[in-house]
Formats: structure tokens, C-alpha cells, sequence
């Protein structure tokens, strides 16, 4: 029997592109970070449970406004390049915003920087969000990225500055803190009533993240 398309690529010392990416015939789902494949596992309850809601919000703030709230799984192209077989960096971001729609035309993904991200973080992706994600933002100008850590309840926003590095300045509190997105005008996040209203389906397992 004929190994599937994913298969035969993991056994090749090669850099993936997104032209990889879409000949991939095994229904899993991939990110692509410097050329690397990394395999996406499924997302916990409390993960989809804090994506939802924070996009929920997100899309409220921006109703009627040029930027648009989109949530996973969407594919995110980041390069300098516009052929498929030259994109080594493809990402499926847990939250993100676009504010510009000419990074809307292709249909498949999302071309260029998103301009604000936002990641919760899982067992698995700890590390990649941490360090490969954040330094691949940085990079191609993400303008804000959060990265929520579910198990504390903790988000630490990262602002672009002027020379093109992430700042931050504190880490709120999801269950006693609104947050402000900076790049958004009046626009918060506050999860405080919703964690209240669903801490049964957010708790409702010991091992939620």
C-alpha cells in the first residue's frame, strides 16, 4: 500500500513549504515554521472554550470597522515570497485580526502579518509559541501578540515598537482584569462574567489543559 503524501515527506531531510502543505492527502494538520513541519494536535475543551469567547469579543469590537476577527483553523502565510513552493513559514494562529483586505484575496490563506495574534497556549505548543512563534512575528511585524496561559489564567501581551522588537510591560489576570488591545481603539477583552457564567464547562475536567 502507497504511503500517504505527509508520510513520504517526513522521511526527507527537505525544507517544508506551503506547496507541501497542500499536496498533504491525511486530513492532520500541519504548521510550517523556517522550513519546519510540526504536526497540530487537537485543542482541549478550556482552549476552545477561551478562543471562542475572546473572538466572539473581538468580532463585536470591530463590527463595522475595516479590521476582521478570524479564529482557527486558518492558514497564515509569512514571507517575502508570493509562489507556494518559496513559503517556509505557514501558521494557524488561535486568534488573529486583519486589518488590511488585500491580505484577503487568495481564498486558501491569510498572506502577510496578521496585525494582532493571539495564542493559548496547550502542553504541546508551550515551547513553539514561546520562542519559534514569537521570534517568527517579531520578524515579519505582528504588531501585538498575546500569549494566554489557560492553566494560570495569565495574558502577557507583546507590542511591537518602533525598532521592530517585542515589549511588554505587565501580564493580566483573565479572571479579574479586562485588557486593553492596543492597536484597537476602544477595544478591551473581559472575561471575568463569561469565566463566572461557564466555570463548569471551563473546569469541568482536571486535565482541561
Amino acid at each position: 500500500m502507497e504511503e500517504n503524501t505527509a508520510n513520504k515527506l517526513e522521511k526527507e531531510e527537505k525544507k517544508y513549504t506551503y506547496a507541501d502543505l497542500l499536496e498533504m492527502d491525511d486530513d492532520k494538520r500541519y504548521e510550517i515554521i523556517d522550513g519546519k513541519l510540526y504536526l497540530m494536535s487537537s485543542p482541549r475543551i478550556k482552549h476552545q472554550v477561551l478562543a471562542g469567547e475572546i473572538f466572539v469579543q473581538l468580532s463585536l469590537c470591530l463590527k463595522g470597522k475595516k479590521c476582521k476577527a478570524f479564529i482557527a483553523p486558518l492558514d497564515v502565510t509569512l514571507s517575502n515570497y508570493k509562489q507556494d513552493n518559496k513559503i517556509y513559514n505557514v501558521v494557524q494562529p488561535d486568534v488573529l485580526v486583519v486589518c488590511n483586505r488585500e491580505q484577503l484575496k487568495d481564498p486558501r490563506k491569510i498572506t502577510d502579518a496578521p496585525s494582532f495574534i493571539i495564542e493559548i497556549l496547550s502542553p504541546s505548543t508551550s515551547r513553539k509559541d514561546r520562542l519559534e512563534k514569537m521570534n517568527l512575528y517579531q520578524k515579519y511585524g505582528v504588531k501585538e501578540y498575546w500569549i494566554i496561559d489557560p492553566v494560570d489564567m495569565i495574558v502577557t501581551p507583546y507590542i511591537l515598537d518602533e525598532n521592530g522588537f517585542y515589549k511588554t510591560e505587565k501580564n493580566y489576570d483573565l479572571t479579574t482584569e479586562e485588557i486593553p488591545v492596543n492597536i484597537l481603539q476602544d477595544c478591551k477583552i473581559d472575561l471575568r462574567e463569561f469565566l463566572k457564567e461557564n466555570s463548569e464547562w471551563i473546569n469541568s475536567t482536571a486535565d482541561v489543559e
